[in-house]
């Protein structure tokens, strides 16, 4: 497929949604190399804390791509929210993750966006910490030549799975099923991307527009 076979996407004021980041792969900023190879979450965002202070060395574990079996289990014995992430898939060969979509869950559960360069083409695939035996995901397009427009990633998540793609889904699916008010769900889902500025900005101003045309409740009622 190519980039021709883009999905349209809604547009959100102030958002470029033509902006293309010059390349997945390298050179890199050492702080984008690291953080898009991180799979943990928790250690992922203390190592972004530990990059933006530069106060002195980081820990070499927060820097490793994947934890060991041991360190894993014994994290999770701490709290339970320290195992985000910390089971996705290792990354393969000339791959990195270009967009991340986290669920303040009670392990908080990770879904990753991944791009693999392979002789000249990128290809794409979306993986979680279940090995997608509960989701099914698909990426539209599954290969392009150039990285992806803003729009194109957001087409591309927005189509990955049914219920309103990979990061609606959990947000609409969720405000049943939680008992709480609608409006704290606000915060269960968040997106993140090393490449991509403004993903994070462009979903959270997509939810609160949903909550306001969708849910008899307004954003600044208590629940």
């Amino acid at each position: 497929m190519t980039q021709d076979s883009a999905t349209p996407v809604p547009p959100v004021s102030g958002i470029d949604l033509s902006f293309r980041p010059r390349t997945y792969f390298g050179p890199l900023p050492l702080k984008t190399h690291l953080l898009a190879r991180v799979t943990g979450h928790e250690r992922r965002e203390l190592l972004r804390r530990g990059l933006a202070t530069g106060h002195g060395a980081l820990p070499p574990e927060l820097t490793f791509s994947t934890l060991d079996e041991d360190t894993r289990v014994a994290i999770g014995k701490i709290h339970p929210v320290l195992m985000g992430g910390e089971y996705l898939p290792p990354l393969h060969r000339n791959e990195t993750e270009i967009a991340r979509v986290s669920l303040a869950s009670m392990t908080a559960d990770q879904i990753s966006l991944r791009a693999q360069l392979d002789r000249g083409c990128i290809h794409y695939r979306i993986v979680d910490e279940y090995e997608n035996d509960y989701v099914q995901y698909e990426c539209r397009p599954s290969e392009t030549k150039l990285p992806l427009t803003l729009a194109e990633l957001i087409g591309m998540i927005d189509t990955a799975c049914e219920g309103g793609g990979a990061v609606m889904s959990h947000f609409i699916a969720n405000i049943p099923l939680s008992g709480v008010s609608p409006r704290k769900l606000l915060g269960f889902v968040s997106v993140r991307s090393e490449f991509y500025p403004q993903l994070s900005t462009y979903y959270q101003r997509r939810m609160h527009a949903w909550f306001e045309a969708n849910s008899p409740e307004r954003p600044d009622q208590e629940g």
